[in-house]
């Protein structure tokens, strides 16, 4: 709940500075000279930015079990769910947070955890992992996916998002009105913005939404690293994840679901965009943290 709050008040800081920034540099009385209200854009800035980054904070969970296929295991089950169950509360105990909901979902290798609250989430692997780990690999990768959890990593994901979200509607639009201005002078502008607005708007919206992704994937990559040496000091011992990401590395990573691809054990996208370092990066860090 700590990070919510958190996560609410950064948002509303964020407008809050943007707002100031743009009447010192004289941007508001531009925009108001205009047609275009400074209040009312920072609103629409906040919701369409924020809002959305928080909603799928909010239904991370029942979208996550619903998108991948999530099967909620007890324990109760068998010998090889219990030992999973187990192996969960066992971490989740040491890193000090609530007992997670465990699922498994079929697969090629991979896991993920998610959910809003870091006393509330859900860490599942699949059967493609399973059955291509040993036991001490599959502990290894649900301790990363506890690490997440613990680190509080899906609410400062989200958070960035958000932040990303709100810079991008918002210069997306102040520029946008520059250039219809630009390309309208001396016209009649009460009938509103022009067609220069609208495609200036569209174009940037997809150019600095790019920008945002990059910077985005940038900060997820930082959260694995963080995740890694977190397994090994809930494991006592760094050879375990290393083991587990040099297996990794000789497999085919399933594919989950978009929505979930920043909190997989492993990404297979272009550099810039990647979601998750290198394997050999990771393996490099872990073997050389002290």
């Amino acid at each position: 709940m700590k990070r919510i709050l958190l996560f609410v008040l950064t948002n509303l800081a964020v407008v809050v500075v943007l707002g100031i920034v743009a009447n010192l540099l004289g941007v508001n009385r531009y925009l108001t000279a205009n047609g275009l209200n400074l209040g009312a854009l920072l609103g629409f800035a906040l919701i369409m930015g924020f809002g959305g980054a928080f909603i799928s904070l909010l239904i991370s969970k029942p979208v996550a079990k619903w998108s991948a296929g999530v099967h909620i295991i007890t324990g109760q089950e068998g010998a090889d769910e219990r030992w999973i169950v187990d192996t969960v509360r066992g971490f989740a105990d040491k890193a000090g947070i609530g007992m997670p909901e465990v699922g498994i979902f079929e697969g090629e290798p991979n896991a993920f955890a998610t959910g809003a609250f870091k006393n509330n989430a859900l860490v599942a692997v699949s059967t493609g992992l399973l059955q291509g780990m040993t036991r001490e690999e599959v502990e290894a990768v649900i301790g990363h996916e506890v690490a997440h959890v613990a680190n509080g990593d899906m609410v400062t994901m989200a958070l960035i998002q958000g932040v990303m979200n709100t810079f991008v509607v918002f210069l997306s639009r102040v520029i946008g009105y520059a250039v219809d201005s630009f390309l309208r002078r001396g016209d009649d502008r009460s009938s509103g913005p022009g067609i220069g607005y609208w495609i200036s708007t569209i174009v940037l919206d997809i150019v600095l939404g790019f920008a945002a992704a990059i910077i985005v994937a940038w900060f997820s990559r930082q959260r694995e690293f963080r995740a890694d040496s977190g397994a090994a000091r809930l494991l006592g011992r760094k050879q375990p994840m290393i083991n587990a990401l040099a297996r990794l590395g000789g497999m085919v990573p399933g594919q989950l679901p978009q929505g979930l691809k920043a909190m997989g054990i492993t990404s297979g996208v272009g550099k810039l965009f990647s979601t998750h370092p290198p394997i050999e990066e990771r393996i490099a860090a872990l073997q050389n943290a002290a």
